[in-house]
């Protein structure tokens, strides 16, 4: 059996990987430092996400395009047993027990990847005009964006469900949509905001919002700022870093492991970590121009990338001081395992429209019947 194909190694995008993994070595150096069982686990969940990365960029993705819509609607359903099963932590009901083993998974953070094909499917079936969509191509997309993001939002997370919407709508925007559209909708969204903070946010997340407009900032956000302030240009040792050592620092390992950076690598390490953002998701952005034709392989990396930087964005601006606190790991870096994995396996499925994007590199896959 051939399981590999020289034109397949010759398709694939080492540049992504070679960008990725950094990310991925500092994080784990990092997590380990504080706490060295969280690292264990971590390892574990690198393990886990190699795996599904092989499996998934062997998956014939293109020619089982067709399954994609299937998929979509198992998400949703999975979305809508949240509300009736669902397991609560941390106030918030976002997780499905599964019988017998006992684990928990994340439908908001399974439907991602799901969620990006379904985009670049709709967008196959139906290519955007010369001057763009039209208001009822529009709205049909529309359907599909908001209804996993307003289930997400009800659970409640409402930072994922707004980037989900970003997401959506800024692949839309890059392939194209009349610009009358976008007036009619930023006219919408200026008279519907009062109504939306009034009725639909919920009492934690206005006081997050407080916190945020406040000249005192939450306690969160000033042990962070100490830690970064205190790292100055080059850091401090580990034994010196006192903010996530003596655990002043909250959540050191996720949501504010950005600022135990700082801390211990100073301002060069945290520009050097934006500096590797910044040129996978500019990388991932070169597929939508390169490829302009593929539209799935177009949307996917467009996705892809705005999911990346609206993430990163989000959670470095709120570890300074300069967003609310939403629960939004920083991509590849953040401990845990369930948006780790997720990110790596959408890598994977970006890799598989990558590299056998010629339909005649699937002809290696009938020698193995």
């Amino acid at each position: 059996m051939q399981f590999f194909d020289k034109r397949i190694i010759s398709h694939f995008d080492f540049v992504t990987v070679m960008l990725v993994i950094p990310i991925i070595l500092l994080s784990y150096h990092l997590i380990n430092e504080i706490n060295d069982i969280l690292g264990s686990k971590q390892l574990i969940y690198f393990m886990i996400a190699i795996a599904g990365f092989l499996i998934v960029f062997y998956l014939p993705i293109r020619r089982w395009i067709k399954i994609i819509p299937i998929l979509y609607w198992l998400g949703i359903i999975l979305l809508l047993l949240v509300e009736f099963i669902g397991v609560t932590k941390l106030g918030a009901k976002r997780w499905i027990e599964i019988p017998i083993i006992g684990l928990t998974i994340q439908p908001s953070e399974l439907i991602k990847p799901i969620y990006l094909l379904m985009l670049g499917y709709l967008v196959m079936q139906k290519p955007p005009q010369r001057d763009g969509y039209e208001i009822k191509d529009f709205a049909i997309f529309s359907f599909y964006i908001l209804l996993p993001t307003l289930l997400i939002a009800k659970e409640p997370d409402l930072g994922t469900a707004a980037v989900l919407a970003l997401v959506g709508f800024g692949v839309l925007f890059v392939v194209g949509v009349r610009i009358k559209i976008w007036i009619g909708i930023s006219i919408v969204i200026a008279i519907l905001s009062p109504l939306a903070y009034t009725y639909l946010i919920k009492d934690y997340q206005k006081k997050r919002i407080a916190d945020f407009i406040s000249e005192e900032p939450s306690y969160h956000v000033r042990q962070s700022i100490i830690a970064i302030g205190s790292g100055g240009l080059f850091g401090k040792s580990v034994d010196d870093a006192t903010q996530a050592q003596l655990k002043f620092l909250p959540i050191a390992t996720s949501d504010f492991i950005f600022a135990y950076l700082i801390e211990r690598y100073g301002f060069i390490g945290g520009l050097g970590l934006i500096l590797i953002y910044f040129l996978l998701i500019v990388h991932l952005f070169y597929y939508n121009y390169y490829f302009s034709e593929d539209y799935l392989l177009k949307v996917f990396s467009t996705g892809l990338a705005l999911l990346i930087f609206l993430n990163m964005s989000v959670n470095i601006l709120m570890v300074i001081g300069f967003a609310p606190v939403v629960g939004l790991p920083l991509p590849l870096f953040s401990y845990g395992g369930s948006s780790f994995i997720n990110y790596v396996i959408l890598i994977a499925i970006f890799e598989n429209l990558v590299a056998f994007r010629y339909k005649d590199s699937y002809n290696f896959e009938r020698r193995l019947y």
